[in-house]
């Protein structure tokens, strides 16, 4: 299987400039068009009915869409289906191979934005994201519902945190990329703030002292990237 992000948007050369800022790696400028801090890999899509999801590819999907539960309404495409899991992220199963072959992810990302942590989405229904995307082949790695949030993983080394709702004191968009720089991260900010990327929230609420310790940010498709010291 190979799992990669979607980003839509609404100017092709802004978001690769974003990207390019931010010391992201363009692996692709043809069809799709891909980049890389390392261990994220983004599909930056300029058609008009992309949306911010996640790509997952093999062979063949048919009969695990054919198991999927009834409630999840299911759109045929050309190279695959479509679903949406409760928490409203797109995920695209697709069948054949990604191109290009040559993207492989790192154990270290290379980006201004620090260590890359996998993606996370808030789901008001916690228990039926966990059942499908453990059904889509991801396995719990940490967390749990009785803690608030449960990270998983699948073969290929895509990874989604789960969100309860209402345990997040900051504004939230589903999905968003997440980095976690524990004492790195207020290195990091202000080297956001010198590449003069705006910030979408400045979070004082996990600090004592009222300081900015974490950040949100996005990217002009709109999707979001937490900049955190967890």
């Amino acid at each position: 299987m190979k799992s990669i992000i979607q980003t839509p948007t609404r100017n092709l050369k802004e978001s690769l400039e974003f990207y390019e800022k931010l010391n992201f790696k363009v692996i692709s400028k043809i069809d799709p068009i891909v980049v890389t801090d390392g261990k994220a890999i983004i599909e930056i899509n300029p058609n008009r009915n992309a949306r911010a999801g996640i790509k997952l590819y093999r062979d063949n999907w048919l009969s695990v869409v054919e198991g999927l539960p009834k409630h999840i309404p299911i759109v045929k495409l050309d190279e695959g289906f479509l679903i949406s899991d409760v928490s409203g992220m797109w995920i695209y199963l697709l069948e054949g191979e990604f191109m290009p072959k040559s993207v492989f992810t790192k154990d270290i990302s290379s980006s201004t934005l620090g260590n890359y942590a996998g993606i996370s989405i808030e789901t008001v229904g916690f228990k039926q994201s966990l059942n499908l995307l453990s059904y889509l082949g991801f396995e719990s790695t940490a967390g749990s519902f009785e803690m608030g949030w449960q990270s998983l993983k699948n073969s290929d080394g895509m990874v989604i945190s789960l969100m309860k709702p209402l345990v997040c004191p900051h504004l939230f968009f589903t999905p968003s990329l997440t980095y976690f720089n524990g004492e790195n991260n207020p290195e990091i900010i202000n080297a956001v703030r010198d590449l003069q990327i705006p910030m979408v929230e400045e979070i004082t609420h996990f600090n004592k002292e009222g300081k900015v310790d974490n950040i949100i940010i996005k990217d002009p498709g709109g999707l979001g990237i937490f900049l955190f010291n967890d």
